[in-house]
Parts: structure tokens; sequence; C-alpha cells
């Protein structure tokens, strides 16, 4: 049991509140009217069953080493937003089960309205901090978003804990009152309100709860922090404490103490809390890059917006006074600074250009974003089907200009050239894999020895971000910037990889083969 027992009083009410997926279950998704900062408006959920969706989503957990069996439900009834759905379960590789990667009209069809579609996979060789989200337009920023963990039962970092369970996942949103479509319409995206475990304010709203996490005196807390972000890019940390950074994107890393994390959209990270300050209440702040929509400039904390609490036991039910610490004080996580604990290094050979190098340059035109001059349109027909359908070359894969063709067990560097795209950092993030980033959008340094190792990385203008991975895994798997307005406006690619031996490598059920005929018998207000 991973709850301590000495923690068991003080955790127990958010242990209860708290759906759980262990391995096996059922994800209802519905439509509901939900008020997280105090505003309601419609969204889509997930729930254990219709009545218990809410936001953030049930967690799933399970061990390294388990098989998953997750009946994904549409029961999705508003014409007003997408009716259909699809999921993806972010970091996972989905070895031999590219067909339940999720992302629609990449590796599937859409789940029809009243229909369900099981996801079968194994995660052999993995354990960290995911998450799965909607893969389907923006569906995602109205709320179809959760926390996934999968735990070591021999974690090398073990000894530096010893609380890890539901109670210490922290999830970040930004949140918005619009639908999601109508914020892609507008343009440039800014969130109402930020969430921290599906709580929070909005400028110039009510007192709505804030989230309030439990620690007692003494004890050591590994939290596990996941950018469930649509857009906005945060500054996480807690007043008086030290953030002991031990895993990235569900790689572990060599710890690194800091008192500030900036975190990306997609982007996940483990550090360690010591209890170690006086009995009290301590803030805990989410500073998006972009104000929230009406702020106060001077304040972004105020009133309790992007906040929740640290409350040690025996502190009073009061908000915090606590202070953030002056800028000169603050100690940051940079990537350069954070490096895989067990095998590290880059594959291919230790200079620039020591790998087959594939450049991609970002641009916008139009209003849509592109990646050498080809902006990323949904094909009709999902790639992983045109393959197995016998198309072997990736120039005749659709999207046209957008599939790029990998050769099996070759490793590849490619640069993601920053160019004039605007809005970013962009975080960029592949399906499949980890890579290995060996040159930082923020540095002008390359590292070969010890890179930092994840599946998200940011892209930002006029410069350069240079990423390496051996194509081992054969299916097409996207490649994609998280922001995901940018992402339906064409900010993305498929890395087709080894396409000879992808029907080999990933036999599809049969229900799979079923998604499209029925998705492409539906009506208009059923998509």
């Amino acid at each position: 049991m991973r709850l301590f027992l000495s923690s068991l009083a003080i955790h127990l009410i958010y242990v209860q509140a708290l759906d759980i997926i262990r391995n096996n279950g059922v994800l209802q998704i519905v439509n509901k009217e939900l008020s997280p900062d105090g505003f309601s408006r419609p969204t889509v959920l997930a729930g254990i069953n219709a009545d218990s969706a809410t936001f953030p989503g049930p967690l799933i957990q399970g061990n390294k080493g388990d098989r998953f069996n997750l009946n994904v439900v549409d029961s999705l009834t508003d014409p007003s937003m997408n009716r259909t759905t699809s999921i993806h379960w972010h970091g996972l590789f989905q070895e031999h089960t590219n067909w339940a990667d999720g992302p629609s009209f990449v590796t599937q069809c859409p789940i029809a309205p009243d229909h369900s579609f099981q996801y079968d996979f194994s995660v052999p060789d993995q354990a960290g901090t995911y998450w799965y989200h909607s893969h389907l337009g923006v569906q995602y920023c109205d709320g179809l978003r959760g926390p996934f963990v999968v735990y070591d039962p021999h974690d090398p970092q073990a000894h530096m804990y010893d609380i890890d369970d539901e109670s210490t996942v922290i999830t970040l949103a930004d949140w918005y009152h619009p639908k999601a479509f109508q914020v892609l319409a507008h343009g440039a995206a800014v969130s109402n309100a930020t969430l921290i475990n599906g709580q929070g304010r909005y400028p110039g709203g009510p007192d709505a709860s804030l989230a309030v996490i439990n620690v007692q005196a003494g004890k050591r807390y590994r939290f596990r922090l996941v950018s469930m972000s649509c857009d906005p890019n945060y500054l996480f940390s807690i007043d008086g404490h030290n953030l002991t950074v031990i895993e990235a994107d569900g790689v572990s890393t060599t710890p690194v103490t800091v008192n500030q994390i900036q975190i990306y959209a997609a982007q996940r990270y483990s550090f360690v809390l010591t209890a170690n300050q006086p009995v009290g209440n301590y803030w805990i702040r989410a500073n998006p890059n972009t104000p929230l929509f009406g702020s106060q400039a001077t304040d972004p904390f105020a009133n309790g917006t992007n906040s929740a609490i640290l409350r040690y036991n025996g502190a009073p039910n009061t908000d915090p006074v606590t202070a953030a610490p002056p800028a000169s004080g603050v100690i940051g996580i940079n990537e350069h600074l954070i490096h895989p604990l067990q095998n590290p290094g880059a594959p291919g050979k230790p200079y620039p250009g020591g790998a087959t190098v594939i450049n991609m340059t970002l641009g916008f035109n139009a209003g849509a974003f592109t990646i050498n001059n080809y902006s990323f349109v949904s094909p009709t027909v999902p790639v992983l089907l045109q393959i197995l359908s016998g198309t072997q070359k990736a120039q005749n894969l659709l999207p046209k200009g957008s599939v790029y063709g990998l050769q099996r067990d070759q490793v590849y560097e490619i640069n993601l050239i920053g160019g004039t795209a605007p809005g970013g950092p962009h975080p960029f993030h592949l399906h499949g894999h980890n890579f290995d980033v060996i040159k930082s959008f923020d540095s002008p340094e390359y590292n070969f020895q010890n890179p930092a190792r994840r599946d998200t990385t940011p892209v930002a203008a006029g410069q350069m971000t240079t990423i390496r991975f051996v194509a081992d895994n054969p299916g097409p798997w996207f490649l994609h910037c998280h922001i995901d307005f940018h992402l339906a406006a064409g900010l993305a690619v498929v890395m087709a990889e080894d396409i000879p031996d992808v029907e080999l490598n990933n036999p599809v059920p049969l229900e799979w083969d079923a998604l499209c005929p029925i998705y492409d018998n539906l009506q208009p207000d059923q998509l």
C-alpha cells in the first residue's frame, strides 16, 4: 500500500474524493456544466461514470510492466462541441500497439458518440509521470485531461522520499470561459484562470475554493507535477521550500535542487519536498507566461489567482501570508541541468550532424503554422490505415509534405528551427519515443555525453532545438507543438517509422477496423 500509515489521517479526505483507475477500467466521456473557478460553463469531461466526471479526470495508475485495458465510452451529447473523441496516453511508447496511441487521423478514426473503444496496451519498461488527453481538435482544452502514473516498485530514488501516492499528484491547467473552438477562432489564447488540481480563481471572480495539499512536518514527499496546459507555460514554486527534481517526462534524473520550475505544456517533473518549515500555510504558485484575462499586471497572485495552498498538519484553515523569493533569489531548472540517472548519452556520433539530419523550420503564413512550408491538415484516412492499406512510400502518404519516412534502427537528428513562428516557445512532443535534447533552445552549447532525455521540449522563434532518437518503434508517430491551438493551426508532422514493418509490428484489433466506417457514416451534428 502506497499510503503511509503515519499520513493516513491527513490524506484521507483527499484520497476518498479522488477517482482512481488501476490498470483496467472505464473512462466515460460526457458533457457537463462545471464551475471549477466559480464560473459555470459546458465542458467535456472524463469519469469512471457519468455522475463522477470532473476536472481533471480520474487518476490512472499502475506499475512498470503492467498491461492496461481502458474502455473509452463516448457519451457526448452537446452538438456545439465535438461529439466524437479519442484519447492519447501521453509519453507512453505504445510498442506494438501504435493503433492505441490515440491521435485522431494519425493512428485512428475518432470514436463516435454512443460507441466505445478499448485501448489495450502494455508498459513493459517505462515508469514515471504521464497524463492522458483528448487528441481531437482542441477538445482537451474543454476539459478532457487527466493524470497517469506508472510506479516503479524498484525505483532507484525511493530512498529520497517517504510518500508517493495519489495525494502527491499536482496538475496545472489553463481554464477558459469560452469554448475552445471560440478561443481558437479568436487567435491568441488568453486563459481566464489557472487551475491547480482542478481548482482556482479568476480575476474579478468569486473567492472559489483553492486546492489544498496537506503535508506532515518531517516527511519527504515525491510530488508529481503535470502540466495539462493547452497554451501557457508556468513558473511553479512553493513558498519557503526547495524542490529537488528527480524526474523529467518519465525519465529519472540526477537530483537537482531548485526553488522554481518552469514547466511547458505537456511536460512533467517529479520533485522531492521536505516538509521542514514551521507548521503553517504556504502559497503554491503557478504563474503563466501570459497574464490571465483581466489580471493585475503588478500582482499575478492577487486574491489567490494562479495559486493553491500547502498546509501542514496542525495549521489553521486560513490563507497563507507567505511571500515568494525575490527575483535575485530564484534558482530555476534549465534543461541543460537535467541529466538522465541511467544510461546517459545521446545515440550517434558526438558532434553536430553525427546522425541522419532532418531540418524542420517553423513558420506562419495566412493564419496557419507551417513546418518546412507545409501546414498539417488532418487527412480523411488515418496515416496508419493508409499504411495498412498498402501505401509504402512516405511521399505518397497524406497529408502531402507532412509525413517523413524513417528507416528502422537509424539514429535521427532533428533540428527544430524556430524560424518566424509566433506565440512560442513551442513545446514539441514526439509520440512513441523519448529523445535526447542535444541542444536546448536557450543555450548555444551541444551536449552528447548526458543531455536531457524526455518527450517534450521547447522551440523558440529565432532559435534552434536539436533532438536525437533511434527509429526503433515501427509506426506513424506524431511530432507536434503541444500548444493545442497551434497544433490545430497546423504545427505538426508525422514521422512514419519503418513503414514496411508497421503491419507486422502492430496487429490491429477488429474494433479498430470498425472505427472509420462508423465515423464516416456520422451526421454533421454527431462529429
